[in-house]
């Protein structure tokens, strides 16, 4: 029972927001172990709950979604404190250098476009969440 409880202690919660379940589906499949549990989302406004309630360490969000888009939800993530340093990447189809631009602008700290490829997703993570050690060997 005390390894269970040291391993919910140090579990990286990763919110995960799109409003395609294939992308939610792949996201979950590249990051989620013993040790990464990913909470999705499939709108902007959920998220916002969600992200309010299990205050995750990383956060991907699509930009174009309904009810709220990832841009707003990403100003909105850090006009509070309580996400100001929590690492944000928007993970979007949205691939121009404007696009780029706005979302970096909105205060997302990475930006990677449609389709991506699992390993440079796992590897922005790994880059943003050092301390999460459960993807690399022992």
């Amino acid at each position: 029972m005390a390894c269970r409880s040291q391993v919910n202690a140090a579990m990286t919660t990763i919110l995960a927001v799109d409003d395609e379940p294939a992308i939610l589906e792949l996201v979950r499949f590249t990051l989620e172990d013993a040790a990464v549990r990913v909470v999705e989302a499939s709108d902007g406004a959920e998220a916002l709950i969600l992200a309010r309630r299990i205050k995750p360490d990383l956060v991907l969000l699509d930009v174009q979604m309904p009810r709220l888009d990832g841009l707003e939800v990403c100003r909105q993530l850090r006009r509070e404190s309580a996400f100001a340093r929590t690492p944000i990447i928007m993970l979007t189809a949205a691939g121009q250098q404007a696009d780029r631009t706005r979302g970096l602008g909105a205060g997302a700290d990475e930006y990677l476009t449609k389709p991506f490829s699992p390993l440079a997703l796992l590897a922005l993570v790994e880059a943003l969440l050092p301390e999460t050690r459960s993807w690399r060997p022992t």
